[in-house]
């Protein structure tokens, strides 16, 4: 397939094009090269040239020719505008931005002022990270774009936003969090300058990143446009902004007015989001944690999955981000877990949560509105959230004598719209001009309800009841000429007019109403003032009536747009209490416990369980999820902080450090965790290496892969951090291994002295916790149990006392030649001094005792003998019990 990040196409010029084919390729020439140009000619999108070719192979659809163009046929290609967004939508996740074109007068109005063609211009240019569409969204995820900008002096930074929310924010980085950061945000679409594509194209992969010239960075280009944009004198009412940040937010602010084809990007005020005020979390780590997507891809089976109960699209994009960006700041995460802890008492929870149900998608309504790609059911959606958030704001009121959460207060206040005097206008005239449910498009008209607008009830029953009208005019006729048989009829050339018989016809003409317009064989047609004036009318009836909608549609677009901060924040108010709800709702059937924060470097767990993996046991219907503590003070051996983790596989080492993670990710998220206690120290970062996998684009192997992790976990871990290592060494020989290993978990305890989980099964580590400080062991224990070997999922202090690696091979379905060889060699290890020697002594693999492979079967020397043919129902099923005892003997 073409690539469609492709940008130094070429495309013909205007010499000899037909007028539309020279309109089309002036658009073309102010498309965009890596944007294929959506052209509007009348029910159709088409495109032309390199684009139809591009567009034809990506969308599976035919490829024809229309016309000639310079002597070359002209390649061409179209989706019907009544289903382009399905198309779009397969174009922007193949990696393609689309430029539509659309028309901009109808043909009457071009043949009007003589032109040849219908004028045409750029609509929008749609990108990964412009959408706004629900049928290009997820409706429970985010989609950001971002820009990276680097100052001269070396200053970094990211800016982000969301055009469907309309979110705007930047934040100071270090070279070091880059990575990290962009992990939190996943953005849809990446702006960098030119030089750094590639590096960029490391942090989030090629296909999200767009380079754009270095002039689109530079710092008072952006203070100007920002100003502008938001009409300020000076940019310190949002924050003391680096170069760096000003030049990210401006380049990110262009981009989005060019995508918006020049028209201003509606967007909130900027919010400077503190440098060091999230959990770092590096793309490694946020993977190997499936926090939002598992290693898949998938959002099932992740530890989002495992607990959103949010019941709100904006509710679940919240709870998203806090997990993605859990905070660092112990007031702002004590405060969300106070008012989870205030819903998770209250009586008042179950009818919130029922409002909550019906609060609709406010953040997206506004943005489809103010940036005119909306319609009356956006309008309806704002009118529904908007009175679900003042029924809510009435359930909040705490009783006499009880106070709210402080931040429940603050946020009971946004939802009380009685309070805002614009908004409160907006909602009763939306309740009584809209219908109960309006259609997508203003441009089909029938959504303003009847009494609303007179005028408008007025040409609709024009429109409507022209046949009951005609028919009134008809009677009054009759009644008037005394002619009984009179008919009101229609046609093309008189329009109305009334037609009697020839022998009628004296008294129509003895009148001065009745006009004589035609005398026929048989009849006679007269035309009317009121007849003219009443064709007129109908005839203009349903325009004025679709006018006169989209003239109130257009009226209550803009009020939006003025109250759209205030809505802003309605939407961000319920979408806090869906996530507190939710979570409340988790916690009390799950039995999750409030974690105790601290500035102190500890990690207490009691009773503690992996969320996803105890959902999922639970789901299945099978046992209960074996809960562990886990212990870590920051110093001395009664509360290590390095532990060493031993114990056979399968036995639920990895389950054990992830779950610990995963309990930091959740408390500074301010949520409930898995445990019956837990007091945990507030991390800035979190490291985690467990997993293998190559990474063949980059030319690493997983070994190479694993180093270049662990190297970041020493290079980067500060006394604050929280790290989990799973297996460090086991990719190389057993000595050099052993060797990295070592000396890592030394690294972890004397340089970077931070909070550690190891899981290693080089038993000669255990002694560490003899020789340092802070060191201790743990297990997970196993038992031998009639000849199986039983997993107990129990964390125990101490070393193991052996892996039981051969016994888990033996399950895995290792032949019973290659577990005997394997407890040969092993005995022969374990019982030399020098395993070098011990290898050295070991006969070949093709010397081995010819009768362990050589063993009969008895089922099968059994089956040999049976003629299925000859055997009764009761001798089979005697048959198939013998055949059973003999598989048992055999696997002793």
């Amino acid at each position: 397939m073409t690539d469609p990040t492709l940008s130094d196409r070429q495309f013909p010029s205007t010499d000899g094009a037909t007028p539309m084919m020279a309109q089309f390729l002036t658009l073309r020439e102010e498309t965009p090269k890596d944007a294929l140009l959506f052209y509007r000619m009348g029910d159709f999108y088409e495109l032309f040239f390199d684009d139809a070719r591009r567009a034809a192979e990506a969308l599976d659809i035919a490829l024809t020719q229309r016309g000639q163009h310079q002597g070359e046929p002209i390649p061409m290609c179209g989706v019907p505008a009544a289903t382009a967004e399905a198309y779009l939508a397969r174009l922007i996740r193949a990696g393609f931005k689309v430029a539509v074109g659309e028309q901009l007068e109808d043909p009457a109005s071009a043949k009007a002022r003589g032109a040849k063609t219908v004028e045409r211009g750029l609509a929008r240019i749609v990108t990964p990270g412009t959408l706004t569409e629900d049928s290009l969204l997820e409706a429970r995820a985010s989609n950001r774009i971002a820009a990276y900008a680097q100052s001269a002096s070396g200053g970094m930074a990211i800016a982000w936003a969301e055009v469907s929310t309309g979110e705007f924010a930047v934040s100071a980085v270090e070279e070091a969090q880059v990575a990290a950061e962009l992990g939190a945000l996943n953005p849809a679409e990446l702006l960098v300058a030119e030089e750094m594509f590639i590096s960029a194209s490391d942090w989030i992969g090629q296909g999200r990143v767009t380079p754009l010239a270095r002039a689109k960075f530079d710092a008072k280009s952006a203070a100007r446009c920002l100003k502008e944009r938001f009409t300020v004198d000076s940019l310190d009412a949002f924050g003391d902004f680096s170069s760096a940040e000003t030049a990210a937010l401006g380049a990110l602010l262009d981009y989005l007015e060019l995508a918006q084809a020049g028209a201003p990007a509606k967007l909130s005020s900027p919010r400077q989001i503190r440098s060091g005020g999230a959990l770092l979390i590096d793309p490694a780590t946020r993977a190997s944690l499936e926090i939002d997507r598992t290693l898949a891809g998938q959002r099932k089976g992740s530890l989002l999955d495992a607990i959103d109960e949010t019941v709100t699209a904006p509710g679940a994009r919240l709870l998203s981000s806090r997990l993605s960006r859990p905070s660092t700041d112990a007031a702002e995460i004590n405060a969300r877990l106070e008012l989870l802890a205030h819903f998770l008492e209250s009586p008042k929870s179950a009818a919130i949560r029922e409002r909550l149900k019906a609060a609709g998608d406010p953040e997206r309504a506004l943005s489809r509105l103010v940036l005119s790609r909306g319609g009356p059911r956006d309008l309806a959606a704002l009118r529904r959230t908007l009175g679900e958030a003042q029924n809510l704001s009435a359930i909040l009121a705490p009783g006499p004598g009880l106070d709210l959460p402080e931040r429940l207060t603050v946020l009971a206040d946004a939802l009380n719209i009685q309070g805002f005097e614009g908004l409160r206008a907006l909602v009763a005239d939306l309740e009584a001009a809209l219908i109960a449910e309006p259609g997508l498009y203003a441009r089909d008209g029938g959504f303003i309800a009847e009494g609303w607008i007179a005028a408008l009830d007025e040409a609709r029953a024009l429109r409507d009841d022209s046949r009951k009208l005609i028919a009134g005019l008809q009677k009054t006729y009759c009644e008037t000429t005394g002619v009984t048989n009179l008919k009101v009829k229609h046609n093309n050339v008189l329009g109305y007019f009334v037609e009697v018989s020839a022998k009628n016809a004296d008294p129509l003409m003895a009148h001065d109403d009745f006009i004589h317009r035609q005398t026929m064989a048989n009849a006679v047609r007269f035309t009317t003032t009121e007849l003219a004036e009443l064709e007129s009318r109908i005839a203009g009836a349903a325009g004025r009536a679709l006018a006169l909608e989209l003239e109130a549609y257009s009226g209550f677009r803009e009020r939006v747009e003025e109250n759209a901060e205030t809505i802003r924040a309605v939407a961000r108010a319920l979408a806090e209490i869906d996530v507190a709800t939710a979570n409340a709702e988790l916690a009390r059937r799950a039995n999750w416990t409030h974690p105790a924060l601290t500035d102190d470097p500890v990690f207490e767990i009691e009773s503690g369980r992996h969320p996803v993996v105890e959902a999922a046991l639970k789901r299945d219907g099978e046992a209960g999820f074996t809960p562990n503590d886990c212990r870590m003070a920051g110093s001395g051996k009664a509360g290590a902080r390095l532990l060493l983790v031993t114990g056979p596989n399968m036995a639920g080492k990895s389950t054990y450090l992830r779950q610990n993670a995963l309990m930091i990710i959740l408390a500074q998220a301010g949520l409930y965790v898995p445990a019956t206690k837990a007091r945990i120290g507030i991390a800035d970062r979190l490291f985690s290496r467990v997993g293998a996998a190559d990474d063949l684009a980059r030319g690493r192997s997983t070994f190479m892969n694993e180093m270049v992790e662990t190297a970041a976990i020493l290079n980067q871990a500060t006394p604050r951090s929280f790290v989990i290592l799973d297996e460090v060494g086991r990719g190389t020989s057993t000595f050099d291994g052993l060797s990295i290993a070592w000396a890592a978990a030394e690294h972890l305890h004397e340089v970077n002295t931070c909070r550690a989980l190891f899981a290693t099964h080089y038993h000669e580590m255990t002694r560490l916790a003899d020789e340092l400080s802070a060191a201790g062991n743990l297990s997970l224990k196993a038992r031998e149990w009639k000849g199986e070997l039983v997993f107990l999922h129990q964390v125990a202090e101490g070393p193991a006392d052996r892996s039981y690696g051969i016994e888990v091979a033996r399950r895995a379905g290792l032949p019973r030649a290659a577990i005997a060889r394997a407890t040969t060699i092993l005995e022969r290890l374990e019982s030399e001094d020098a395993p070098a020697a011990a290898l050295a002594e070991l006969p070949l693999f093709s010397s081995m005792p010819v009768s362990v492979p050589a063993r009969p079967s008895q089922v099968t020397e059994r089956m040999k003998r049976i003629d299925p043919d000859q055997l009764s129902p009761r001798e089979a099923l005697d048959c198939l019990y013998e055949l059973k005892r003999l598989s048992d003997e055999d696997s002793e």
